[in-house]
């Protein structure tokens, strides 16, 4: 059997990963939220994300918007949200959900096969549900605390937690296999222009509400990721101290299309 080639992952992800540990280990913010001790750090990460954003991301996405048929738009969310079922399904028996698990497993041999490698999401159309579980999550259920929020270079809004568990999402990913190496990077930037344009519309909304969209997506995300974790119940109030979100923040945000593990069209 050939052996996987991890050298080739994209080395962007390796630099995100090494600037968040730097974050980590230095401490470098007052806290003046408790789930958010490294708040200076996420601003000032928040404010690179966001200029690459307005100045690359949102363009471009708006232009596949524009562009690209409806259809294929729909194709290509499926494709890359069918690879994502296999590891969705891993991580449901890992966290004991031997239904969902399943699911996700005839979902991607369905898809894969009668779907033309996921272009049509033919399972959808025969009532089986979409999961989308990641080892973050897994993590999660196995009682491991979500710890502070972290702003992730180019990836967007994560958890310690989450960031420990990018390394293994990042490696049960089998585009990241894909040969020749520019292809599975063309892949790469589609997938992400894709889950852009998939909240372009949504994003414009909240852009305009928000008075600060830092903490707008700050508490969004840390409530919705609470809520997948423990599939919509309050669950074991680890993942949060009791001074929680405050009430006039409940809303749930569209994350950045750059959480690639999170972000999937229905």
């Amino acid at each position: 059997m050939k052996k996987k080639n991890m050298t080739s992952l994209p080395r962007w992800r390796g630099l995100a990963l090494a600037a968040a540990s730097c974050a980590v280990l230095s401490g470098c913010a007052t806290p003046s939220n408790p789930q958010d001790p490294l708040e200076k750090f996420n601003r000032a990460t928040f404010a690179f994300n966001d200029t690459v954003d307005r100045v690359a991301l949102k363009p471009a996405a708006t232009a596949y918007k524009k562009v690209l048929p409806g259809f294929a738009q729909t194709g290509v969310s499926n494709f890359f949200g069918n690879l994502s079922d296999a590891w969705s399904s891993v991580n449901n028996f890992l966290q004991g959900k031997g239904a969902d698990g399943a699911t996700d497993f005839m979902r991607f041999a369905l898809n894969s096969t009668f779907g033309i490698a996921g272009i049509l999401d033919i399972a959808s159309e025969a009532g089986m549900q979409k999961h989308n579980e990641d080892f973050g999550q897994t993590l999660g259920v196995w009682g491991v605390p979500s710890g502070p929020y972290l702003m992730l270079p180019l990836l967007g809004p994560s958890t310690i937690r989450d960031t420990a568990a990018l390394p293994a999402d990042i490696w049960a990913d089998p585009w990241a296999y894909k040969n020749p190496v520019n292809v599975r990077n063309i892949g790469i930037g589609v997938r992400a222009v894709d889950q852009r344009a998939s909240v372009l519309e949504a994003s414009n909304l909240f852009e305009e509400a928000a008075l600060d969209r830092y903490e707008f997506i700050r508490d969004g995300y840390l409530q919705r990721r609470q809520s997948r974790v423990y599939d919509g119940e309050s669950g074991p109030q680890k993942d949060a101290p009791k001074e929680d979100v405050p009430a006039s923040n409940t809303q749930v945000v569209p994350e950045p299309a750059s959480n690639a593990t999170e972000t999937q069209r229905k």
